[in-house]
């Protein structure tokens, strides 16, 4: 056993190679076991979000500089080898403006069904991505169906609270948690689950195809931006509608995306049978993240996938890279399959149509034509490039102040770890791997890989 690649990343050295390490001698209790005697959930792979204002970033960039970023995103073996990549329904909150596919009021055949917004923006940029990775799995979820589709006939679930800027919605059109912002009858809900059938339909026609979608993001959360609440019941009912199409497409369906810690609000949704039977899998993000291990012993059936880590706030310090390595941590150790980053691209500030900045994996400077990758695709990278579509989870036990760390095993039989150093000195660590043990010194505030072969 000798770790055979270490790469290291703090806030001013990133992806430094640091060699190999050689096996020594037990002479102490190590400071981490590697528990190889106990694989956990399958992972399925890494990736972000194909938003519209990701694509308007690149845009200012050249062909060649586009290609760069794609190939060192998604091409096997090269960067972050993304394998997973999500895109919204229409409009999202990063998004150039309000759009559904089927803007036509009472259109209940979905005859004025069209997808022509997304050839400018969502259709190059999943297609770019697919130029380097095609086994990209692609799923897609909603943040608002067709406005004449809610109670309130507005995109907007409630007023703006960020900046100042004005989205239009009246007080009496305000909407609230624990409500059904959808309107609840089986006409409406047939045309919506028809609605997502023609979206999978049409983007097949492209030659993409959306292996997965989930009913709506964030159900809990009235939002300015385009938004639709719903109550487990409402969705329950939905998913009867929804499953159907999409098993006639051979798409799976998640229940999500769940933002909020509350388990029982899945339970409520799985407790109609019919419900249950459509969902393969829970999407969870933002606070949800405290339920990650109460849905994996309760629902063992479903896989979890985390499908949006905490946006930021427009600044992709190291500081929240810091924070974006716990996120990603807790996650896949409280049994995700699946970890997702959320804006892929943005424009320096990251600032979305309705004010709210937030990060990304790459900043786009658009009067200087250049590019940066921030520190949190930096992040991911260290555990997107050396974790491979099928490795599992392998638990580790520690002793205090070295409980900082991930472990996998491939594949093809290699270990991965990976273990951050939040303190601002080296510190030696011990991990023993079987019968043998080695000592790296992990520099101060640092993000280390190992890929130990065992």
């Amino acid at each position: 056993m000798r770790i055979t690649s270490w790469t290291s990343t703090t806030e001013t050295e990133r992806w430094r190679d640091l060699g190999a390490v050689e096996p020594g001698a037990v002479d102490r209790i190590p400071d981490v076991f590697v528990r190889l005697d106990d694989e956990r959930q399958e992972i399925e792979g890494f990736g972000a979000t194909f938003n519209e204002l990701g694509w308007t970033s690149l845009a200012h960039l050249t062909a060649d500089q586009r290609a760069e970023i794609f190939r060192e995103l998604y091409a096997p073996g090269v960067g972050g080898s993304f394998t997973i990549g999500r895109m919204p329904i229409a409009a999202n909150d990063f998004a150039r403006d309000y759009y559904s596919y089927a803007d036509v009021p009472g259109d209940f055949d979905l005859e004025h069904f069209s997808i022509a917004n997304d050839h400018e923006t969502l259709v190059p940029y999943i297609r770019s991505a697919l130029e380097h990775q095609g086994a990209l799995r692609l799923w897609a979820s909603p943040w608002v169906p067709p406005q004449w589709m809610k109670t309130n006939g507005h995109y907007a679930s409630a007023q703006p609270w960020i900046n100042g800027v004005e989205n239009g919605l009246r007080a009496d059109q305000v909407q609230a948690e624990g409500s059904d912002s959808f309107i609840q009858d089986e006409r409406h809900l047939a045309t919506y689950a028809a609605y997502f059938g023609k979206f999978v339909d049409a983007y097949r026609e492209l030659g993409i195809e959306v292996g997965m979608v989930m009913p709506q993001n964030e159900f809990n959360s009235a939002q300015p931006y385009p938004s639709c609440t719903w109550t487990p019941a409402g969705l329950a009912a939905f998913l009867r509608h929804l499953g159907p199409q999409m098993r006639e497409r051979g798409v799976e369906v998640f229940l999500g995306t769940v933002e909020r810690p509350d388990e029982a609000l899945v339970d409520a949704v799985l407790a109609d049978p019919a419900a249950a039977e459509a969902v393969s899998g829970i999407g969870v993000q933002w606070h949800g993240k405290s339920i990650v291990p109460f849905l994996r012993k309760d629902h063992p059936e479903l896989r979890v996938y985390q499908t949006e880590q905490e946006c930021g706030d427009g600044r992709n310090d190291w500081r929240y890279a810091r924070y974006a390595w716990r996120l990603m941590r807790d996650f896949l150790n409280d049994g995700a399959s699946a970890y997702q980053y959320w804006n892929l691209s943005l424009e320096r500030g990251g600032v979305s149509r309705w004010g709210w900045s937030q990060n990304s994996l790459v900043v786009v400077d658009p009067e200087a034509g250049t590019f940066e990758y921030t520190h949190e695709y930096h992040v991911l990278k260290h555990v997107s490039h050396f974790v491979r579509p099928g490795a599992r989870l392998v638990p580790t036990l520690s002793y205090a102040g070295y409980e900082n760390q991930l472990a996998f095993r491939n594949p093809d039989g290699s270990l991965v770890v990976v273990m951050q150093n939040d303190t601002s000195e080296k510190m030696p660590v011990s991990i023993l791997v079987g019968d043998q043990v080695v000592t790296p010194v992990l520099p101060a505030d640092s993000l280390s890989t190992f890929v130990i072969e065992v």
